[in-house]
Protein backbone atom coordinates (compact mmCIF):
# COMPACT_ATOMS: atom_id res chain seq x y z
CA UNK A 1 0.00 0.00 0.00
CA UNK A 2 1.64 3.13 -1.06
CA UNK A 3 2.19 6.52 1.37
CA UNK A 4 -1.18 7.69 -0.49
CA UNK A 5 -3.51 5.09 -0.26
CA UNK A 6 -2.68 4.40 3.48
CA UNK A 7 -3.28 8.08 4.53
CA UNK A 8 -6.42 8.11 2.85
CA UNK A 9 -7.54 4.90 4.85
CA UNK A 10 -6.27 6.81 7.69
CA UNK A 11 -7.89 9.61 7.62
CA UNK A 12 -11.23 8.11 6.64
CA UNK A 13 -10.60 6.07 10.67
CA UNK A 14 -10.19 9.10 12.27
CA UNK A 15 -13.24 10.54 10.53
CA UNK A 16 -15.02 7.47 11.45
CA UNK A 17 -13.25 7.50 15.10
CA UNK A 18 -14.79 11.35 15.43
CA UNK A 19 -18.61 10.00 14.89
CA UNK A 20 -18.70 7.21 16.92
CA UNK A 21 -17.39 9.64 20.02
CA UNK A 22 -20.18 11.95 18.45
CA UNK A 23 -22.93 9.31 18.94
CA UNK A 24 -21.79 8.57 22.37
CA UNK A 25 -21.64 12.14 23.26
CA UNK A 26 -25.36 12.17 22.20
CA UNK A 27 -26.34 11.53 25.84
CA UNK A 28 -26.46 14.85 26.61
CA UNK A 29 -28.96 15.41 23.74
CA UNK A 30 -31.16 12.02 25.20
CA UNK A 31 -30.93 13.19 28.26
CA UNK A 32 -32.87 16.29 27.50
CA UNK A 33 -35.11 14.72 25.15
CA UNK A 34 -36.44 13.35 28.32
CA UNK A 35 -36.18 16.53 29.91
CA UNK A 36 -40.16 16.11 31.22
CA UNK A 37 -40.08 12.97 31.42
CA UNK A 38 -37.91 12.18 34.17
CA UNK A 39 -38.29 15.79 35.77
CA UNK A 40 -41.36 15.73 37.51
CA UNK A 41 -40.21 18.86 39.93
CA UNK A 42 -38.46 21.97 38.82
CA UNK A 43 -35.96 21.04 41.14
CA UNK A 44 -35.75 17.35 39.20
CA UNK A 45 -35.36 19.13 36.05
CA UNK A 46 -32.59 22.04 37.20
CA UNK A 47 -30.44 18.67 38.70
CA UNK A 48 -31.13 17.28 34.63
CA UNK A 49 -30.13 20.31 32.79
CA UNK A 50 -26.90 21.14 35.31
CA UNK A 51 -26.15 17.39 34.68
CA UNK A 52 -26.13 17.65 30.81
CA UNK A 53 -25.26 21.51 31.07
CA UNK A 54 -21.93 20.41 31.90
CA UNK A 55 -21.05 18.48 28.92
CA UNK A 56 -22.74 19.94 25.91
CA UNK A 57 -19.80 21.65 24.76
CA UNK A 58 -18.06 18.77 24.18
CA UNK A 59 -21.04 17.37 22.10
CA UNK A 60 -21.10 20.42 20.08
CA UNK A 61 -16.86 20.96 20.05
CA UNK A 62 -16.96 17.22 18.61
CA UNK A 63 -19.32 18.14 15.97
CA UNK A 64 -17.56 20.85 14.80
CA UNK A 65 -14.55 19.52 14.67
CA UNK A 66 -16.18 16.10 12.85
CA UNK A 67 -17.11 18.56 10.47
CA UNK A 68 -13.94 20.15 10.15
CA UNK A 69 -11.88 17.15 9.67
CA UNK A 70 -14.03 15.95 6.97
CA UNK A 71 -13.77 19.12 5.17
CA UNK A 72 -10.32 18.93 5.47
CA UNK A 73 -9.48 15.36 4.21
CA UNK A 74 -12.34 14.48 2.02
CA UNK A 75 -13.72 17.78 0.53
CA UNK A 76 -15.75 16.70 -2.16
CA UNK A 77 -17.96 14.88 0.57
CA UNK A 78 -18.35 18.17 2.56
CA UNK A 79 -19.37 20.14 -0.50
CA UNK A 80 -21.32 17.34 -2.05
CA UNK A 81 -23.40 16.80 1.33
CA UNK A 82 -23.21 20.11 3.15
CA UNK A 83 -23.43 22.15 0.07
CA UNK A 84 -26.13 20.00 -1.54
CA UNK A 85 -28.07 18.82 1.37
CA UNK A 86 -28.10 21.92 3.29
CA UNK A 87 -31.69 21.48 4.72
CA UNK A 88 -30.53 18.93 6.79
CA UNK A 89 -27.31 20.43 8.02
CA UNK A 90 -29.28 24.01 8.68
CA UNK A 91 -31.97 22.55 11.03
CA UNK A 92 -29.19 20.47 12.89
CA UNK A 93 -26.88 23.64 13.12
CA UNK A 94 -29.93 25.40 14.13
CA UNK A 95 -31.56 22.92 16.90
CA UNK A 96 -27.79 23.05 18.34
CA UNK A 97 -28.15 26.80 18.19
CA UNK A 98 -31.46 26.62 20.29
CA UNK A 99 -29.63 24.58 22.79
CA UNK A 100 -26.49 27.17 23.21
CA UNK A 101 -29.11 29.88 23.98
CA UNK A 102 -31.52 28.07 26.54
CA UNK A 103 -28.40 27.06 28.32
CA UNK A 104 -27.16 30.23 28.22
CA UNK A 105 -29.76 32.52 28.96
CA UNK A 106 -32.56 30.23 30.96
CA UNK A 107 -31.14 30.59 34.34
CA UNK A 108 -30.74 35.03 33.58
CA UNK A 109 -33.01 37.45 35.33
CA UNK A 110 -35.54 38.83 33.78
CA UNK A 111 -35.79 36.54 30.41
CA UNK A 112 -38.45 37.66 28.25
CA UNK A 113 -39.59 34.14 26.66
CA UNK A 114 -39.34 32.40 30.16
CA UNK A 115 -37.18 29.67 31.61
CA UNK A 116 -40.11 26.70 30.73
CA UNK A 117 -39.40 27.76 26.78
CA UNK A 118 -35.88 27.64 26.83
CA UNK A 119 -35.95 24.52 28.61
CA UNK A 120 -38.50 23.26 25.58
CA UNK A 121 -35.27 24.55 23.57
CA UNK A 122 -33.19 21.71 24.59
CA UNK A 123 -36.33 19.27 24.26
CA UNK A 124 -35.72 20.11 20.42
CA UNK A 125 -32.43 19.98 19.78
CA UNK A 126 -32.58 16.79 22.21
CA UNK A 127 -35.27 15.32 19.59
CA UNK A 128 -33.78 16.66 16.29
CA UNK A 129 -29.83 16.20 16.48
CA UNK A 130 -30.50 12.63 17.51
CA UNK A 131 -32.62 11.44 14.92
CA UNK A 132 -31.17 14.11 11.48
CA UNK A 133 -27.50 12.23 12.52
CA UNK A 134 -29.14 8.95 12.36
CA UNK A 135 -30.85 9.92 9.17
CA UNK A 136 -27.40 11.37 7.54
CA UNK A 137 -25.45 8.18 8.79
CA UNK A 138 -28.12 5.71 6.82
CA UNK A 139 -27.69 7.67 3.73
CA UNK A 140 -24.31 6.18 3.61
CA UNK A 141 -25.55 2.80 2.97
CA UNK A 142 -28.88 3.48 0.97
CA UNK A 143 -27.63 6.34 -0.90
CA UNK A 144 -28.45 10.19 -1.91
CA UNK A 145 -29.59 12.32 -4.61
CA UNK A 146 -26.30 13.98 -6.13
CA UNK A 147 -24.35 14.44 -9.02
CA UNK A 148 -20.67 14.65 -9.70
CA UNK A 149 -19.19 16.41 -12.90
CA UNK A 150 -15.22 16.81 -12.14
CA UNK A 151 -14.96 18.24 -15.95
CA UNK A 152 -16.90 21.36 -14.75
CA UNK A 153 -14.21 22.66 -12.82
CA UNK A 154 -12.91 24.13 -15.29
CA UNK A 155 -15.94 26.22 -16.39
CA UNK A 156 -15.16 29.67 -15.09
CA UNK A 157 -18.86 30.98 -15.50
CA UNK A 158 -19.66 28.39 -13.03
CA UNK A 159 -17.09 25.63 -11.57
CA UNK A 160 -19.34 23.76 -9.71
CA UNK A 161 -18.37 19.96 -9.58
CA UNK A 162 -21.24 18.68 -7.29
CA UNK A 163 -25.36 19.39 -7.09
CA UNK A 164 -27.96 18.16 -6.03
CA UNK A 165 -30.27 16.34 -8.46
CA UNK A 166 -33.25 17.80 -6.68
CA UNK A 167 -34.91 20.69 -5.21
CA UNK A 168 -35.21 18.74 -2.02
CA UNK A 169 -31.66 19.03 -0.54
CA UNK A 170 -31.40 16.94 1.98
CA UNK A 171 -34.88 16.52 2.61
CA UNK A 172 -35.30 14.02 0.48
CA UNK A 173 -33.40 11.50 2.66
CA UNK A 174 -36.59 11.51 4.91
CA UNK A 175 -38.56 9.45 2.03
CA UNK A 176 -36.54 6.44 2.53
CA UNK A 177 -38.01 4.49 5.19
CA UNK A 178 -34.19 2.65 6.34
CA UNK A 179 -33.15 6.40 7.10
CA UNK A 180 -35.65 7.13 9.71
CA UNK A 181 -35.38 3.51 11.10
CA UNK A 182 -31.40 4.48 11.86
CA UNK A 183 -32.22 7.97 12.76
CA UNK A 184 -35.14 6.50 14.78
CA UNK A 185 -32.42 3.99 16.84
CA UNK A 186 -30.14 6.66 17.17
CA UNK A 187 -32.14 8.92 18.92
CA UNK A 188 -34.04 5.85 21.06
CA UNK A 189 -30.01 5.25 22.02
CA UNK A 190 -29.50 8.61 22.90
CA UNK A 191 -32.20 8.54 25.11
CA UNK A 192 -30.57 5.37 26.72
CA UNK A 193 -27.05 7.28 26.49
CA UNK A 194 -28.68 10.14 28.86
CA UNK A 195 -30.49 7.86 31.06
CA UNK A 196 -27.41 5.90 32.53
CA UNK A 197 -25.63 9.34 32.63
CA UNK A 198 -28.10 10.57 35.60
CA UNK A 199 -27.74 7.35 37.17
CA UNK A 200 -24.15 8.07 37.01
CA UNK A 201 -24.21 11.58 37.39
CA UNK A 202 -27.18 12.73 39.89
CA UNK A 203 -27.62 11.80 42.92
CA UNK A 204 -31.56 11.62 43.46
CA UNK A 205 -32.95 8.40 44.44
CA UNK A 206 -36.93 8.47 42.77
CA UNK A 207 -35.14 10.15 39.67
CA UNK A 208 -32.68 7.44 39.40
CA UNK A 209 -35.56 4.90 39.91
CA UNK A 210 -37.69 6.78 37.52
CA UNK A 211 -34.22 7.01 34.99
CA UNK A 212 -34.27 3.25 35.36
CA UNK A 213 -37.56 1.96 34.35
CA UNK A 214 -37.39 4.13 30.96
CA UNK A 215 -34.56 2.73 29.99
CA UNK A 216 -36.36 -0.50 29.51
CA UNK A 217 -38.91 0.89 27.28
CA UNK A 218 -36.24 2.98 25.29
CA UNK A 219 -33.90 -0.13 25.27
CA UNK A 220 -37.23 -2.18 23.39
CA UNK A 221 -37.19 0.54 20.73
CA UNK A 222 -33.62 1.20 19.49
CA UNK A 223 -33.28 -2.93 19.25
CA UNK A 224 -36.48 -3.23 16.95
CA UNK A 225 -35.00 -0.32 14.57
CA UNK A 226 -31.30 -0.73 14.85
CA UNK A 227 -31.43 -4.86 14.16
CA UNK A 228 -34.09 -3.82 10.95
CA UNK A 229 -31.69 -1.23 9.56
CA UNK A 230 -28.35 -4.23 10.73
CA UNK A 231 -30.61 -6.72 8.81
CA UNK A 232 -31.10 -4.02 5.67
CA UNK A 233 -27.38 -3.83 5.55
CA UNK A 234 -26.34 -6.99 5.80
CA UNK A 235 -28.65 -8.79 3.36
CA UNK A 236 -28.97 -5.74 1.24
CA UNK A 237 -27.15 -4.66 -2.01
CA UNK A 238 -24.27 -2.44 -1.28
CA UNK A 239 -21.83 -0.07 -3.40
CA UNK A 240 -18.50 -1.48 -4.51
CA UNK A 241 -15.85 0.24 -6.01
CA UNK A 242 -13.67 -1.74 -8.92
CA UNK A 243 -10.17 -0.22 -8.28
CA UNK A 244 -9.04 -1.61 -11.81
CA UNK A 245 -11.64 0.35 -13.60
CA UNK A 246 -12.58 3.02 -11.35
CA UNK A 247 -16.52 1.66 -11.45
CA UNK A 248 -19.21 1.92 -9.31
CA UNK A 249 -21.19 -1.53 -9.35
CA UNK A 250 -24.05 -2.83 -7.18
CA UNK A 251 -23.03 -6.49 -5.40
CA UNK A 252 -25.27 -8.07 -3.31
CA UNK A 253 -24.69 -8.43 0.56
CA UNK A 254 -21.24 -6.42 -0.31
CA UNK A 255 -21.32 -4.78 3.72
CA UNK A 256 -21.50 -8.38 5.12
CA UNK A 257 -18.99 -9.74 2.89
CA UNK A 258 -16.87 -6.59 4.35
CA UNK A 259 -17.21 -7.66 8.03
CA UNK A 260 -15.98 -11.47 6.19
CA UNK A 261 -13.38 -9.86 4.81
CA UNK A 262 -12.20 -7.60 7.60
CA UNK A 263 -12.89 -9.93 10.84
CA UNK A 264 -10.79 -7.45 13.04
CA UNK A 265 -14.05 -4.75 11.96
CA UNK A 266 -16.02 -7.62 12.76
CA UNK A 267 -14.83 -8.50 15.82
CA UNK A 268 -14.96 -4.83 16.94
CA UNK A 269 -18.99 -4.66 15.88
CA UNK A 270 -19.72 -7.97 17.58
CA UNK A 271 -18.12 -6.69 20.93
CA UNK A 272 -19.57 -3.18 20.39
CA UNK A 273 -22.60 -5.10 20.64
CA UNK A 274 -22.02 -7.23 23.53
CA UNK A 275 -20.55 -3.86 25.71
CA UNK A 276 -24.38 -2.30 24.82
CA UNK A 277 -26.54 -4.82 25.70
CA UNK A 278 -24.34 -5.76 28.99
CA UNK A 279 -24.08 -2.36 30.52
CA UNK A 280 -28.32 -1.60 29.84
CA UNK A 281 -29.06 -4.96 31.16
CA UNK A 282 -27.20 -5.62 34.15
CA UNK A 283 -28.15 -1.62 34.62
CA UNK A 284 -31.71 -2.34 34.90
CA UNK A 285 -31.22 -5.80 36.89
CA UNK A 286 -28.58 -4.29 39.63
CA UNK A 287 -30.44 -1.05 41.23
CA UNK A 288 -26.95 -0.10 42.55
CA UNK A 289 -25.29 -0.35 39.88
CA UNK A 290 -24.32 2.91 38.17
CA UNK A 291 -21.44 2.52 35.48
CA UNK A 292 -23.36 1.59 33.04
CA UNK A 293 -22.78 4.30 30.89
CA UNK A 294 -18.53 3.52 30.62
CA UNK A 295 -19.72 0.00 28.93
CA UNK A 296 -22.53 1.46 27.13
CA UNK A 297 -20.09 4.15 25.61
CA UNK A 298 -17.25 2.28 24.79
CA UNK A 299 -19.61 -0.21 22.96
CA UNK A 300 -21.24 2.65 20.78
CA UNK A 301 -17.94 3.69 19.96
CA UNK A 302 -16.78 0.59 18.63
CA UNK A 303 -19.83 -0.53 17.28
CA UNK A 304 -20.85 3.02 15.47
CA UNK A 305 -17.09 2.39 14.34
CA UNK A 306 -16.76 -0.81 12.70
CA UNK A 307 -20.13 0.05 10.88
CA UNK A 308 -18.47 3.42 9.28
CA UNK A 309 -15.14 1.38 8.33
CA UNK A 310 -17.36 -0.95 6.62
CA UNK A 311 -19.01 1.84 4.52
CA UNK A 312 -15.50 3.32 3.46
CA UNK A 313 -12.88 0.64 3.54
CA UNK A 314 -12.53 -2.85 1.64
CA UNK A 315 -13.33 -1.17 -1.92
CA UNK A 316 -17.10 0.49 -0.98
CA UNK A 317 -18.56 3.84 -2.17
CA UNK A 318 -19.09 5.55 1.33
CA UNK A 319 -21.53 8.02 -0.05
CA UNK A 320 -23.36 6.25 -2.74
CA UNK A 321 -25.11 8.69 -5.54
CA UNK A 322 -29.28 7.17 -6.54
CA UNK A 323 -29.00 9.68 -9.11
CA UNK A 324 -25.80 8.73 -10.59
CA UNK A 325 -23.88 5.49 -9.81
CA UNK A 326 -20.95 6.64 -11.18
CA UNK A 327 -21.01 9.55 -8.74
CA UNK A 328 -20.89 7.81 -5.87
CA UNK A 329 -18.21 9.14 -3.61
CA UNK A 330 -15.08 6.63 -2.48
CA UNK A 331 -12.19 7.30 -0.14
CA UNK A 332 -10.01 7.27 -3.24
CA UNK A 333 -12.14 10.04 -5.75
CA UNK A 334 -13.15 12.65 -2.94
CA UNK A 335 -10.29 12.83 -0.33
CA UNK A 336 -7.96 15.72 -0.27
CA UNK A 337 -3.79 15.90 -2.12
CA UNK A 338 -1.59 13.50 -0.35
CA UNK A 339 0.74 16.80 0.76
CA UNK A 340 -2.73 17.98 2.34
CA UNK A 341 -3.02 14.32 4.48
CA UNK A 342 0.06 13.89 5.19
CA UNK A 343 0.06 17.15 6.50
CA UNK A 344 -2.72 16.56 8.65
CA UNK A 345 -1.14 13.52 9.78
CA UNK A 346 1.36 15.38 11.83
CA UNK A 347 -1.39 17.33 13.30
CA UNK A 348 -3.64 14.58 14.26
CA UNK A 349 -0.67 13.22 16.20
CA UNK A 350 -2.19 15.76 19.20
CA UNK A 351 -5.40 13.88 19.31
CA UNK A 352 -4.05 11.67 21.83
CA UNK A 353 -3.09 14.84 24.18
CA UNK A 354 -6.50 16.39 23.64
CA UNK A 355 -8.31 12.59 24.57
CA UNK A 356 -6.19 12.65 27.49
CA UNK A 357 -7.39 16.61 28.35
CA UNK A 358 -10.77 15.64 27.99
CA UNK A 359 -10.86 12.72 30.39
CA UNK A 360 -8.63 14.47 32.79
CA UNK A 361 -11.43 17.64 32.87
CA UNK A 362 -14.23 14.51 32.95
CA UNK A 363 -13.16 13.86 35.48
CA UNK A 364 -12.70 16.81 37.57
CA UNK A 365 -16.28 18.56 36.65
CA UNK A 366 -17.96 14.45 37.84
CA UNK A 367 -15.64 14.10 41.20
CA UNK A 368 -18.78 13.61 42.82
CA UNK A 369 -22.41 13.42 41.84
CA UNK A 370 -24.91 16.45 41.26
CA UNK A 371 -27.24 17.11 44.06
CA UNK A 372 -29.79 19.56 45.44
CA UNK A 373 -27.49 20.36 47.99
CA UNK A 374 -24.58 21.55 45.46
CA UNK A 375 -27.40 24.38 43.96
CA UNK A 376 -27.15 25.93 47.67
CA UNK A 377 -22.79 26.31 47.60
CA UNK A 378 -21.45 29.14 47.79
CA UNK A 379 -20.22 30.15 43.73
CA UNK A 380 -21.74 27.45 42.70
CA UNK A 381 -23.59 28.40 38.97
CA UNK A 382 -26.54 26.37 38.09
CA UNK A 383 -28.81 26.53 34.72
Amino acid sequence: MDTYIFLQHYWWLIISLLAAILVFLLFVQGGNSMLFCLGKTDEQRKLLINSTGRKWEFTFTTLVVFGGAFFASFPLFYSTSFGGAYWVWMILLFSYILQAVSYEFQGKMGNLLGKKTYQMFLVINGVIAPFLLGVVVATFFTGSNFLIDKSNIGELSMPVISRWANNWHGLDALGNFWNWSLGIAVFFLARILGGLYFINNIDDADLTKRTRRSLIVNTIIFLVFFLLFVFRVLLGTGFAYDPITGDIILEPYKYWTNFIEMPIVLIMFLLGVVLVLFGIIYTIARNKFDKGIWLVGPGVILTVLSLLLVAGFNNTAYYPSNADLQSSLTIYNSSSSLFTLKTMAWVSIWIPVVLVYIFYTWRKIDARKISNNEFDEKNNSSY
